[in-house]
């Protein structure tokens, strides 16, 4: 049985992954500094350290403890607005900080590694649906310090042979089919939630950003995978580097896209609760559409979605969100 070392496996995507893991026959091993993580999400008996990426004894001990043989690397900050705020933190918690955990893992003799990457490497896209070779051209801090950690990679693989794959994700959503695990962040600024807690009435209204979009009804499209087609992307990465594909880049995304009118109208089938909404001016550097092109991951991983209808991505959410009206603090 493999052992799998998963940094941020307490969060959102990491626990879900986690969980993708173990009903693969893998053995999760879990690092996380719980800053906006849960303990709670960390299933079963997968062990489990508290602690930085960035501590090289700590990550060193746990590589010959637990007899890790590759990584699949979620930690990071991942606040877009924080990030124009605040550059200075994601360039040093994200770029920084994974170049010191990656050195580690190379000097412990660990070659394979999964990355958390995110589509807002791309910026604002020439063309949709997005190819995995389109410029890439970040407008924020958040999605440069991803680009830069992707590029170091290149240049590790040609000096240590690191094997790695990144996956560009769309916009995760949804929740375990068990009702297990889900998303709970704070703060919260993904749409599906922020509907859903409107629904609960734990939020007044939901805001739509920009009427005037060049959309069929005038606001944004976006391109929504469930997060767990997201996790299986992930296991399925880990097998391709066993098995000795190419290092590289994969979007994941479903390859088509719903508008955030179309995401409201979906929640309010789906819970049969009045949703109100306000219509708000457009934030800047919000593109009209974000749509990814799959083919690439389809065809060398085979990795297709099997849970990312709209419906079946809300269905989940709502279903955790009403058994965890808190969250993880229930």
């Amino acid at each position: 049985m493999q052992s799998i070392l998963v940094s941020g496996g307490a969060g959102y995507i990491g626990s879900l992954t986690v969980k993708t893991l173990l009903e693969q026959g893998y053995k999760p091993v879990v690092l996380d500094n719980l800053v906006t993580g849960h303990r709670q999400s960390v299933i079963g008996d997968v062990p489990f350290f508290s602690g930085d990426i960035a501590d090289p004894h700590l990550v060193q001990k746990i590589v010959e403890q637990e007899q890790i043989s590759a990584v699949i690397h979620f930690a990071a900050r991942s606040l877009v607005g924080e990030s124009a705020e605040k550059p200075d933190l994601y360039f040093e918690e994200n770029t920084a900080k994974t170049n010191r955990f990656v050195s580690t893992l190379l000097k412990s003799g660990v070659k394979r590694l999964i990355f958390s990457s995110t589509a807002a490497t791309y910026g604002i896209p020439e063309e949709i649906p997005i190819p995995e070779s389109a410029p890439t051209i970040p407008i924020n801090p958040y999605g440069q310090s991803k680009l830069m950690i992707e590029q170091s990679f290149s240049w590790l693989e040609k000096a240590y042979d690191l094997q790695w794959i990144a996956l560009r994700y769309f916009n995760a959503a949804g929740a375990a089919l068990d009702g297990s695990l889900g998303e709970d962040h704070l703060p919260e600024t993904h749409l599906i939630p922020l509907i859903l807690k409107t629904a609960l009435g734990q939020r007044k209204e939901i805001h739509i950003f920009g009427t005037d979009y060049s959309t069929p009804d005038g606001t944004c499209i976006r391109d929504y995978i469930h997060v767990l087609d997201l996790a299986k992307a992930h296991v399925l990465a880990l097998e391709a580097l066993g098995k000795g594909i190419e290092s590289g880049v994969y979007n994941v995304g479903t390859g088509s896209g719903f508008s955030v009118r179309e995401v409201i109208e979906t929640a309010r089938q789906v819970t049969g609760r009045r949703i109100p909404l306000v219509e708000s001016p457009r934030r800047p550097g919000d593109p009209d559409r974000l749509v990814a092109k799959v083919e690439k991951i389809k065809e060398l991983l085979g990795w297709s979605p099997q849970h990312s209808t709209l419906e079946q991505i809300i269905e989940s959410a709502w279903a955790w969100h009403l058994s965890h009206p808190n969250g993880y603090d229930q």
